[in-house]
């Protein structure tokens, strides 16, 4: 089976659509990380804009190449392409998010929720104050 085709195969069988923060709870041990280990084991994705933020988090933890390969395989989720019609949405829910201060990769994670149906699952408390069509599920 080739990645596009194991991608596939794990939306199919997604129940969360997963933002950075949660993803990071989870490679940190931090509260919520269990929600998220339960999650990634019944099926979840995360967004590339998503996991480039988890990367990005990681390296400044000084974590090496290594040890961000090896973070990221002990959990199992599709990665999903972000593409123009995705974009578009993103860029849409920026005057919904503003008064949030959400960033760039939260809406990204809430477009990708907003397109496939799934609920985003987050550590992102603000969220709970959005009213943007999603469903926000809080892992701690």
């Amino acid at each position: 089976m080739n990645s596009s085709q194991s991608d596939a195969k794990k939306l199919n069988e997604s129940s969360y659509v997963l933002d950075a923060s949660a993803l990071l709870a989870a490679i940190l041990g931090e509260p919520g990380s269990q929600v998220v280990e339960a999650a990634t084991a019944t099926g979840a994705v995360i967004g590339a804009v998503n996991l480039a933020e988890v990367v990005t988090k990681l390296t400044d933890l000084a974590y090496s190449e290594a040890d961000i390969t090896r973070s990221l395989t002990i959990l199992t989720f599709g990665v999903l392409d972000f593409d123009a019609p995705l974009a578009r949405i993103t860029g849409s829910l920026r005057a919904s998010t503003r008064h949030l201060g959400l960033s760039l990769g939260d809406r990204a994670c809430l477009a990708l929720t907003a397109s496939l149906g799934l609920p985003a699952l987050t550590a992102e408390r603000a969220w709970t104050q959005l009213d943007v069509g999603v469903e926000i599920v809080l892992c701690r």
